[in-house]
């Protein structure tokens, strides 16, 4: 991997100086820094107005987007689920070329393979959807306490008045307490929910009144669970049939992380016997679920299309976090949101 980010050469062009006259100078960058993308055109134009000078933006086509050009500093990618961007199994040849840095838009990099982190370094999006990812958490337990949408009605034979549950003095569970953990304990305490968290760093919260606990001892305590880690070979199944056995009886899962992170079939054995009282997925193992999967039709489990990371349009954060990095990287600064291969975010 490349440890320091080479800073392009600048030239200064001074104008002629004469008397009376007003010496100007100016900056630009020689040769231009080459950065190649694969969001399309409609990326392209927004964002080509705000690059600083001597940054070229080279459009990638989706079926050749990591046979990168020669000269290319700089690529911004996306990740391969949900994209038309072909991602090859297998190194291309030569790689990394020229490649100095890869800009994932994407909060995860489980999906990118191994070969991507041979070489360059690796920024990622991180931060980018912690607001609405935190709000759909908070929306998921709001709907299990309050019996939504089962309470709606559409007959008046149908009336009826069930007792409901409240999230006040109950126990909020977070299973890592990164940038979305720290937005969904901002928005938990609002509610009166005690938050314990645990976390991979031994760092204290970075969030006031929350309280840091072993994983066994968040299992036992939480009412509700949120599964807030990325998807590596430390956390795959986390969430077994032995971290079940350790919850607390009843306690509600969200999980708006990956699917990999749960075994699910430990779930359904888990739902079977109470131990799990409700789960709230957004995202599974595989995605989508096949048909006929048993958890479609499990009256105690709420599954979504994978969209919670939805609800805010990150395009402004995106950019913002780009130019800053594109900064840092002419310069031959370190860059922000780097992720660190070993770790696996």
């Amino acid at each position: 991997m490349v440890d320091r980010l080479t800073p392009p050469t600048v030239e200064r062009d001074a104008g002629c100086a004469g008397a009376g006259s007003v010496t100007e100078t100016s900056t630009k960058i020689s040769p231009p820094v080459l950065v190649a993308h694969q969001l399309g055109p409609e990326f392209e134009k927004n964002v080509a107005p705000h690059l600083p000078p001597g940054v070229e933006l080279i459009g990638l086509p989706p079926q050749s987007a990591w046979e990168i050009p020669a000269g290319v500093r700089a690529l911004i990618a996306v990740p391969p689920r949900g994209g038309n961007v072909v991602v090859p199994k297998q190194k291309p040849r030569g790689w990394p070329h020229d490649l100095e840095w890869v800009q994932a838009v994407s909060v995860g990099v489980d999906e990118f393979p191994e070969w991507v982190f041979d070489g360059p370094v690796v920024t990622c999006g991180r931060g980018l959807n912690s607001i609405p990812l935190s709000e759909f958490v908070i929306a998921s337990l709001l709907a299990v306490e309050k019996k939504f949408p089962e309470i709606w009605l559409d007959s008046l034979e149908a009336w009826r008045r069930p007792d409901l549950g409240a999230l006040y003095g109950k126990t909020l569970g977070l299973l890592g307490l990164g940038s979305i953990g720290v937005e969904v304990a901002k928005r938990a305490q609002a509610f009166g929910l005690r938050i314990l968290a645990h976390r991979r760093s031994d760092a204290p919260s970075p969030v006031s009144g929350v309280e840091l606990v072993g994983f066994d001892e968040l299992l036992a305590q939480s009412d509700h669970l949120a599964v807030l880690l990325p998807l590596t070979k430390d956390t795959r199944h986390i969430l077994d049939a032995r971290a079940f056995e350790l919850l607390k009886a009843g306690a509600h899962i969200v999980n708006i992380s990956r699917g990999g992170v749960i075994d699910h079939q430990a779930l359904l054995a888990a739902l079977e016997t109470g131990r799990v009282g409700f789960a709230s997925l957004d995202v599974t193992e595989p995605e989508p679920l096949p048909s006929g999967h048993p958890l479609y039709a499990h009256p105690r489990v709420h599954i979504s299309p994978h969209i919670s990371y939805s609800g805010l349009p990150p395009r402004g954060l995106l950019l913002k976090l780009l130019l800053a990095n594109l900064t840092k990287f002419l310069a031959g600064e370190p860059l922000l949101e780097r992720v660190l291969p070993k770790l696996g975010y």
